[in-house]
């Protein structure tokens, strides 16, 4: 039934018409504030549940693209309108959705000032995100794929802490640089290909020299936006910086952006330039793990602790990746899934103490469970899913991406796994140090219980990583044909770790 009504287009542009509401609420400066709360909050809600079809109507069974548009922009250029979706996209679509409800919701009480613009700013990260995503012209993509950075700009920029301007410019300046190069490349492709169609794009071979280049183009972009060691550097600082529920959707969606691009575009069309810098992109992608895992264990802040706990979780993901393997690609995928539910979930338990006590410095901490037993449960839940223990989704995506990395190397199986110890060390001890021992701080004995508005955005996050990780073929099976699909198109190449495999 809905394929005959545009779905994509709906619930891609849907928040904008939000947008246009927010501009033509009038009133004084506190019912404008709480209006906009409102009216943000109805739009992104009702958004979510118009994404829920895509997820009914699927066919996981089905090769190819589904929920098609298709329309002419650019007569006469092969560039034109053109959306769908397929088991790779679709759930990082529904992440979206889901996650931006949430944020705003988090966002509740923690912003006080310009609240109609910070909400003008989230319902148009939501459109960009969305679009980016169902996006199968390569123009719109990138499009999209750029658009994003404004409305976190003004997000970070704005809304953050004190050293919220240097922060916002580095992550603006730092995703800028790579995507000019990777739309140079895809200027590249348009000229060879004479279109920017993505399932033509596929089919289409690329020479072997071109795609080295190619696939180095695309790696400054994506590698940025992963992001992968050593151009991380932008991410704490934008982390630590942003309000809570900007770094929810930093952390929860924005950070897959590099790893859809991988699957998208880097593996289906530079196979063999894949092939060939794989090696580098393990060797990047361990010290990321290794390094970063280090450096969290010597933070301070919890929040910064969290914000490199997200650089060596992706590492797990671009090591899955270019197993270029079921399980790895499988594996990475689901990573980036609960990633994107169990980092959001964590940087939202840092600003539920944040908003009580207005600091972030673990020593400021301790005895917090015995003041708040409920958010004891979930933080700890939430931690543990994020070192992988049995029975959360994190544990999925990291032993099928493990599993990947063996069939590719030993090695790589071995030095992957070592983030697994580092990680439980610095969660464990983030937890300890916050929630256990004597309370030195009158503020923290202070502090007021979780309030129903948090509780409601914990439930469903715990809902879906405690599903995932009891039943993962929910969500496997979405992505199953799309992986193969891609598989596929690999040993079409003639791959040798394939062939090995």
């Amino acid at each position: 039934m809905i394929d005959n009504w545009p779905i994509l287009s709906i619930v891609t542009f849907l928040p904008l018409a939000g947008v246009l509401f927010l501009l033509m609420i009038k009133g004084d400066e506190k019912a404008l504030a709480q209006n906009s709360r409102f009216v943000a909050m109805w739009v992104s809600g009702f958004t979510f549940l118009v994404s829920l079809p895509l997820l009914i109507g699927f066919d996981s069974s089905v090769t190819g693209y589904q929920f098609e548009e298709k329309a002419v922009w650019l007569a006469g250029t092969g560039i034109g309108y053109h959306m769908g979706v397929d088991g790779i996209s679709m759930p990082f679509v529904l992440l979206s959705t889901l996650l931006t409800p949430l944020s705003i919701l988090a966002s509740w009480r923690a912003i006080t000032h310009r609240v109609r613009e910070y909400m003008i700013a989230f319902l148009v990260l939501e459109t960009m995100m969305v679009g980016m995503f169902v996006s199968l012209d390569m123009l719109m993509f990138y499009l999209f794929f750029e658009a994003v950075l404004i409305p976190m700009f003004l997000i970070i920029g704005i809304w953050g802490g004190p050293r919220r301007v240097y922060a916002a410019f580095k992550f603006f300046l730092y995703t800028l640089l790579g995507s000019v190069l990777m739309l140079v490349c895809m200027l590249v492709m348009y000229i060879d290909a004479g279109t920017t169609d993505i399932p033509a794009l596929t089919a289409h071979e690329f020479a072997e020299s071109m795609q080295t280049w190619l696939f180095l183009g695309f790696l400054a972009s994506f590698a940025v936006k992963v992001p992968m060691w050593p151009v991380h550097t932008w991410l704490p600082d934008a982390h630590v910086e942003a309000p809570t529920a900007g770094s929810m959707i930093l952390a929860g969606v924005l950070l897959k952006m590099g790893g859809y691009g991988f699957l998208r575009f880097s593996l289906p069309m530079f196979p063999l330039a894949s092939e060939f810098f794989a090696p580098l992109i393990f060797t990047l992608s361990i010290i990321a793990v290794i390094y970063t895992s280090l450096v969290a264990l010597a933070q301070s802040d919890m929040k910064k602790m969290i914000a490199y706990s997200s650089v060596a979780h992706m590492g797990f993901v671009t090591i899955g990746i270019f197993t270029m393997t079921e399980q790895g690609i499988a594996g990475a995928m689901f990573q980036m899934i609960s990633h994107g539910l169990v980092s959001a979930a964590l940087f939202f338990c840092v600003g539920v103490v944040y908003d009580r006590l207005h600091t972030r410095e673990i020593s400021a901490y301790g005895g917090v469970a015995a003041v708040m037993p409920r958010y004891a449960v979930f933080f700890m839940f939430m931690m543990l899913a994020s070192v992988g223990l049995p029975g959360t989704s994190g544990f999925v995506g990291e032993m099928l991406v493990l599993v990947g990395a063996w069939h590719a190397s030993s090695w790589v199986a071995f030095f992957t796994a070592t983030g697994l110890v580092l990680g439980a060390t610095y969660m464990l001890w983030l937890y300890r140090r916050v929630m256990f021992g004597a309370i030195v701080n009158d503020q923290v004995k202070a502090m007021e219980p979780m309030q129903m508005r948090e509780f409601s955005i914990f439930l469903p996050l715990t809902f879906l990583v405690l599903l995932f990780g009891v039943y993962p073929m929910a969500l496997l099976d979405v992505m199953a044909v799309s992986i193969q699909f891609v598989l596929d198109g690999l040993s079409a190449s003639g791959l040798s770790l394939l062939a090995a495999n």
